[in-house]
């Protein structure tokens, strides 16, 4: 595909999914301090900003897409988190809740986003594939099917991955 139709391409996905992404953003911004700079729809154009800077990038589906919008929405708020903590000298984190509206996560799991990406990475480091499931259901809003299917992984290892990623993080954010 050439760069055209690819950006072509890239502007439907986009379009066909805009209110499911907007939604996502929002329920991530819900997350953040009330007197956060970004608003929801900032946070959608810079992340497809973000997803249009790679020219290579081919979307094999609409889960594919969500999935890299759920990593670029991660960077954009860590990376905002860290410039804004800078300004303050590390003060001023306030609390995000890690999974909003599991039924399976009752623990008090409030943690800032600098705590929350760089859990994220240590955990990287034991299990990759714990880490593509956490960030697919917080950032990308996707059911276990949902990630079963892009990840290509049974339905069974995503909820024992998203188990084992769980106690490990509550673990780490209770130490």
């Amino acid at each position: 595909m050439d760069l055209l139709a690819q950006s072509e391409h890239h502007s439907k996905l986009l379009e066909t999914l805009y209110p499911e992404i907007k939604r996502l953003a929002a329920i991530q911004m819900s997350r953040e301090r009330s007197n956060h700079t970004l608003c929801p729809t900032a946070l959608v154009n810079e992340a497809y900003l973000k997803m249009s800077a790679e020219e290579s990038m081919v979307f094999n589906d609409k889960q594919h897409f969500l999935a890299v919008c759920g990593n670029c929405v991660r960077q954009i708020l860590v990376s905002h988190a860290r410039t804004k903590n800078a300004a303050k000298r590390g003060g001023g984190q306030v609390p995000v809740t890690l999974i909003e509206g599991v039924d399976d996560f009752q623990a008090d799991t409030n943690i800032d986003l600098l705590q929350l990406d760089e859990l994220l990475t240590r955990l990287e480091a034991l299990d990759a594939l714990q880490v593509k499931v956490v960030e697919l259901r917080f950032f990308s809003g996707m059911s276990n099917e949902e990630i079963s299917d892009v990840l290509e992984v049974s339905l069974s290892t995503v909820k024992r991955k998203w188990t084992m990623a769980k106690a490990w993080l509550y673990k780490e954010m209770n130490r």
